[in-house]
């Protein structure tokens, strides 16, 4: 299969074409079993910082980096304003299997337009999605994409976008978890968040998902403002609206928040290196090195996936979220592993 051009736009396009991928064959490097159920989470003191962690090497080390970068007696002390701390988001602060949520909501877009759109059931690329032929979607193209990002993400003010993630977010269900997206978000890296933003560093969500869908519920769930998530983003314009002033988002792509262009992404919005830096993937690893390159004394964290049990395991194999270039050069270099199965007491909220 070629690779998706950049120029195509968001996780959003390599998602339809993981999908497409997918559908005619069996999935290689994912492991799962929704039948079980999350182990119910140990009594804990109160004074625990990370309650839904195991006590392993890594919660140690989280703990004793916060605690030795914030005491003013350190020679390792790092001052309030240089603590930035960037977070990846799919399946590093929720999960992303089979295929990263923003796909989910822009073909349940489509499907929820539908009514609105007699011609669509035999027009492509919308009979594909209508009938969920993936086969045949994949055959539109990268056109055929265009005219679904169009529909779901664009030709629309940001209010209005904003509006239907929301309603997405609150009432759309995982196909195989059975639970609200928004609840498929990780106990354990909430709190790891609060544990930072106690201790007076500014988090950053730095994700290669779309920034308008991240910003339309992301504050609400992680508790990171919305002025500091950044994504990739679609092309917009201005309109004065008579008095009444818009923003329609256009169905091209801006930028880029994937790879490479995370670190580009933290120096032109945030502006400087992140000492503490997250994710799960070999999208993020270049993330990771820019925060390793800092002069500050810095953390680097992986995420990965282990349990098949109680979310899936994957790594190099996996189409969505490959940890393969990021695995050995974490390893190599020591930096820390969240291990799901090992280290995590719980996965996500409720259990």
């Amino acid at each position: 299969m070629k690779k998706v051009n950049n120029t195509a736009g968001l996780k959003l396009f390599l998602s339809v074409v993981l999908l497409i991928a997918a559908a005619g064959c069996k999935k290689e490097g994912i492991k799962e079993d929704s039948t079980a159920k999350e182990k119910a989470p140990t009594a804990v003191s109160s004074g625990d910082h990370l309650p839904s962690w195991n006590d392993t090497k890594v919660k140690q080390d989280i703990i004793a980096y916060v605690k030795d970068v914030t005491n003013t007696e350190s020679p390792n002390f790092i001052p309030v304003k240089d603590r930035i701390a960037t977070f990846d988001n799919d399946g590093t602060l929720w999960a992303e299997q089979p295929f990263y949520f923003q796909l989910f909501f822009a073909l349940d877009q489509v499907k929820a337009l539908a009514p609105k759109h007699p011609e669509w059931k035999s027009k492509q690329p919308f009979k594909a999605v209508l009938e969920n032929n993936m086969g045949e979607l994949m055959k539109q193209g990268k056109a055929g994409l265009m005219q679904i990002v169009a529909v779901s993400h664009a030709g629309m003010s940001t209010d209005e976008f904003e509006a239907s993630v929301g309603k997405w977010i609150s009432t759309a269900k995982h196909p195989t978890k059975k639970k609200l997206y928004r609840e498929l978000i990780y106990q354990p890296m909430l709190e790891l968040v609060k544990y930072l933003q106690d201790n007076q560093f500014k988090v950053f969500i730095v994700s290669g998902g779309g920034i308008d869908f991240m910003r339309a519920w992301a504050e609400d769930v992680y508790g990171i403002p919305k002025d500091q998530i950044v994504g990739s983003t679609l092309q917009a314009k201005y309109d004065y609206n008579n008095g009444k002033p818009v923003i329609t988002k256009l169905p091209a792509l801006d930028f880029n928040d994937d790879k490479e262009g995370k670190p580009v992404a933290i120096e032109k919005y945030i502006g400087k290196k992140p000492v503490f830096s997250a994710g799960n993937s070999d999208g993020d690893l270049q993330m990771l090195q820019w925060a390793a390159s800092n002069k500050y004394k810095n953390f680097e964290l992986y995420v990965h996936h282990t349990d098949s049990i109680r979310e899936w395991a994957y790594d190099r194999k996996s189409p969505v979220g490959t940890l393969d270039k990021g695995l050995d050069e974490g390893k190599a270099k020591n930096w820390a592993f969240a291990d799901m199965k090992k280290d995590w007491k719980v996965i996500f909220p409720g259990n």
